[in-house]
């Protein structure tokens, strides 16, 4: 699976808080009307273009209006796209490698890349799972409060837009931002931004086909013929990830931190 799967992940990637709150302007910042985002689906996709069979962008979520319902909707799916981005290069990089010293401070090591990814993920202990899921709840949380200098992304931030960790360095800890955190691209002109998103999203769309492609060529024989040779199958429930052990050894903790 080791070369294969990293070839795949070449040629799929090529495919295309606590400081007084500051006041904020509510206008949507991008894509704020259903014509807004027909104009982005035309440049994302010129041959499908704009499609939304269930009408989802003429909403009204919440009672907050259609312009947020328009930011809720981009903003979500910018993030499942970075999610899906990850998973994928996650799976193949840990279909072929894993940090050669011990997991955990017992010696205990990482699971190996003779295990299938979802069998790895099984086989870490609670207290690694949970840490993995407090860090992702906790990057939620700083996005929700737009990390105490953005506004809200149905209320006028720029889709997509992940807060600076900024305040959190200043009153916390010391650390980086997740984007950019050297600053190289601050300059960087509006146009050139503006083609990197719509990059973004087609590569955010092509790697949820990718890492389901994955799952689904592990968990049913046959299903994705061009993964067959290559897929590790996998007896569990994909879409059940805290079945197996997620209880805490208590009496085992400070060897598994």
């Amino acid at each position: 699976m080791k070369a294969t799967a990293t070839a795949l992940a070449s040629l799929f990637a090529g495919a295309a808080a606590f400081a007084p709150a500051p006041k904020f302007q509510t206008t949507t910042a991008l894509s704020e009307s259903v014509s807004d985002l027909e104009a982005l689906a035309k440049s994302a996709n010129p041959i499908v273009k704009f499609y939304d069979p269930l009408q989802l962008s003429k909403r009204d979520f919440w009672e907050q209006g259609n312009e947020a319902t328009i930011g809720f909707l981009r903003h979500a799916e910018i993030k499942h796209g970075r999610v899906a981005m990850a998973a994928f290069v996650g799976y193949c990089v840990q279909s072929n490698f894993h940090w050669p010293a011990p997991m955990c401070l017992d010696g205990t090591p990482f699971p190996s890349i003779d295990l299938g990814p979802e069998s790895q993920w099984d086989a870490i202990p609670a207290s690694a799972k949970w840490q993995i899921i407090l860090y992702i709840g906790f990057l939620e949380i700083w996005d929700e409060i737009g990390g105490d200098d953005l506004p809200h992304y149905t209320k006028g931030r720029k889709p997509g837009k992940y807060p600076s960790f900024k305040k959190f360095s200043e009153y916390v800890h010391p650390v980086s931002d997740l984007y950019d955190p050297a600053g190289y691209n601050r300059n960087m002109s509006e146009e050139t931004k503006e083609r990197r998103l719509v990059a973004e999203i087609n590569n955010g769309r092509l790697a949820q086909l990718g890492i389901f492609g994955f799952l689904c060529a592990d968990t049913i024989p046959g299903s994705v013929p061009s993964l067959k040779d290559i897929a590790i199958p996998y007896s569990g429930e994909t879409m059940a990830p805290f079945e197996k052990g997620m209880m805490f050894d208590f009496s085992n903790l400070h060897a598994s931190l």
